[in-house]
């Protein structure tokens, strides 16, 4: 399109009179529409191929304003570029939308140079326009295609993401969708300026798991999923982040992906677990939580080289309060009896129920004579546990036994020394702790006050 501006300039100076071969051939081979217009937008001269690219014949428009070409000879954006050209003699380029002499409508690109630069002649206006229709069309389809998109990935229910690692280490969010903004309050365009506001919500085992995940796929470039938690304003929020990695020739790696709200699912899951692991009358773990979660804590204890004491508590006489006062009554005990060594015991500390009135703990990082105290602390604090029946008021007591759990040892074997500790305080007189032949020779068996 420039060649052939510079052509007509040239014509039009009288540099190419000498030579005409030129610019005729620039004009008969130009696949679009050429015109030369007066200061008036008549149209003066059209190029040989104007029929077949304009779809109006030159007789048709020879003589008559080229705003005859507008899909709105008056207010189109033909017109106004023409108009621009007269007034101000400064070139103009774009895109405006013409109709054919069939009424159909072609978008243009039109460039339009004003050529006065014999100050005593009169202006003249070249026009030069190439039929983009096609482009223009496919242009619109994709940017509706584009707009569907971006309007399905906010409805998705997730974030999207495009994460890169530079050949440093250094990681750079490239892309996040709007659903950023619902799951951390964060915008998309925060967190691709800054990839570390978002990082820096992830509690710091979770990110060290993240770290140690990318890591992984990064050699692998094999796709990654894991569960992290964010620390927000409104709580901890459970995510499930997916992706998939790609090598780049610069070495750096990217990561398309989708991050997940996955809290109420974790909740859930939290809720069955502790149904799984828990007695469903008392909230103690159930035997075979103790079991399970007793070996994670006797490893822990034999890694460090440290003893664990056991402990097996049985609620005296409750066969008798059952019978006299009935399963609902008992039921109420064992209740009360539960919440009450929870509240004597600390957190760490497992507490389970092993048989009917038989309840177990696993003292941990505690010596004989602290486990003692605790224990005795929580013999006196059932003592004290009064609850209104009927009429009547039902008072009991707990008999213990306590043994030490060697690192190497077996919890079913301990669980067996400290049932006959306990035993023992049974015949001797219930309301009290006894200490198997491992703890005994280290505390005096605790008799009640």
């Amino acid at each position: 399109m420039e060649r052939v501006r510079q052509a007509w300039h040239r014509w039009w100076a009288g540099e190419e009179r000498a030579a005409p071969g030129l610019g005729e051939l620039l004009l008969s081979r130009y696949p679009g529409a050429v015109m030369l217009l007066d200061e008036h937008g008549v149209v003066l001269q059209v190029n040989p191929d104007f029929e077949r690219h304009a779809g109006h014949s030159p007789d048709q428009l020879l003589g008559r304003r080229a705003v005859t070409l507008d899909a709105d000879p008056l207010h189109g954006g033909f017109a106004r570029a023409l108009e621009y050209c007269r007034a101000s003699r400064q070139p103009w380029q774009g895109v405006v939308l013409c109709r054919r002499a069939d009424g159909a409508l072609r978008h243009h690109t039109t460039m339009i140079q004003p050529l006065n630069e014999r100050p005593a002649s009169p202006l003249r206006l070249l026009v030069i326009q190439y039929d983009v229709t096609g482009m223009r069309e496919r242009e619109l389809h994709d940017r509706q295609l584009l707009a569907r998109l971006g309007d399905t990935v906010s409805r998705l229910p997730g974030t999207m993401f495009r994460l890169r690692q530079d050949v440093a280490g250094r990681l750079e969010l490239l892309y996040a969708s709007e659903g950023l903004v619902t799951l951390t309050g964060l915008t998309p365009e925060q967190v691709m300026e800054d990839a570390e506001r978002l990082l820096d919500l992830i509690i710091q085992e979770d990110r060290r798991q993240l770290e140690m995940a990318l890591a992984q796929s990064a050699v692998s470039l094999e796709a990654c999923q894991l569960e992290i938690r964010l620390d927000l304003s409104d709580g901890l929020r459970w995510v499930e982040a997916r992706a998939r990695p790609q090598r780049r020739r610069d070495g750096c790696i990217l990561w398309d992906g989708l991050l997940i709200d996955v809290t109420e699912r974790k909740d859930e899951e939290f809720k069955v677990r502790r149904l799984v692991v828990t007695d469903m009358l008392t909230g103690a773990l159930n035997r075979r939580a103790f079991f399970e979660q007793g070996g994670a804590v006797q490893a822990r204890a034999l890694r460090h080289e440290e003893p664990l004491l056991l402990a097996m508590l049985d609620i005296d006489h409750f066969k008798a309060l059952n019978d006299t006062h009935g399963h609902a009554a008992g039921d109420l005990a064992l209740q009360a009896f539960a919440a009450t060594c929870k509240e004597c015991l600390r957190p760490y500390d497992l507490f389970a129920r092993i048989g009917g009135e038989e309840f177990a703990v696993l003292l941990v990082d505690t010596t004989p004579d602290e486990a003692l105290t605790i224990l005795d602390r929580l013999r006196e604090a059932v003592g004290a546990i009064e609850l209104e029946v009927e009429d009547a008021t039902l008072r009991f007591t707990v008999s213990l036994g306590l043994t030490t759990l060697t690192p190497g040892g077996s919890l079913e074997g301990a669980l067996g020394d400290a049932d006959r500790a306990l035993y023992r305080a049974k015949h001797e007189g219930r309301n009290r702790i006894c200490g198997s032949s491992s703890v005994s020779s280290v505390f005096n068996d605790a008799d009640p006050a």
